[in-house]
């Protein structure tokens, strides 16, 4: 059974300075949307700036996608209309309702598909760019983190397609149960052995097998 969505904004970002308390540091994660067809390659929107490669970019983090749903919950918590990309998203897309997006679960954007395989950790970076003291803390505490997909056919795409959600068959972890994990005190065994049978991105992988293995 497949589910249809809409793609609301395409965001994109270039270099830009920030400051994350006394330094200021070079980031992609100021967001804007952009009008037209975007081509979507292997490690994402074309012409969309990846900085620090070490904890961002890579085909397993090729694009990061937020709800419209989630966005309306904020904008009632933080009582301020918030413009689509400033979570840093590359896809802002609606239709999802109260469903949690699943590893393993499938996106088809025209002859784009898409797969996802982590939830967003927040960072300082992230906090720094919603200029919100104690943000970071508060979208932990909300499990609100959106995912991050993997490309699995390029193609072009433009604001306003439909989005095809191709749920996968297998019992594989929510991207909130992954997020909702990694933020844990205590991690449950099973629940990481259940999270490495799913198609996760290479860096949340490397993470549970860490701590499997503590």
């Amino acid at each position: 059974m497949t589910e249809t969505l809409n793609l609301v904004s395409i965001n994109r970002g270039k270099r830009e300075r920030l400051h994350i308390g006394s330094e200021e540091v070079e980031t992609g994660i100021c967001k804007r949307p952009v009008a037209g067809e975007v081509r979507v390659g292997t490690l994402g929107l074309e012409e969309d700036a990846v900085v620090n490669t070490v904890h961002h970019g890579g085909p397993d983090q090729a694009l990061y996608l937020y709800s419209l749903e989630d966005y309306a919950w904020w904008s009632e918590e933080l009582l301020q209309d918030l413009p689509c990309g400033i979570f840093g998203e590359n896809l802002t897309l609606s239709g999802f309702g109260p469903r949690a997006l699943r590893i393993g679960d499938r996106l088809r954007l025209r002859e784009v598909l898409l797969e996802v395989c982590a939830p967003r950790v927040p960072c300082a970076t992230f906090g720094a760019r919603m200029r919100i003291p104690g943000f970071v803390k508060r979208f932990v505490q909300a499990s609100r983190p959106g995912a991050y997909a993997r490309v699995l056919q390029t193609g072009v795409i433009q604001q306003g397609d439909s989005v095809e959600l191709l749920p996968t068959k297998e019992d594989y972890p929510t991207v909130v149960e992954i997020f909702d994990l990694w933020h844990s005190k205590t991690r449950d065994a099973e629940a990481i052995r259940r999270a490495l049978a799913a198609p996760l991105a290479v860096r949340t992988r490397a993470a549970c097998e860490r701590w499997l293995g503590e």
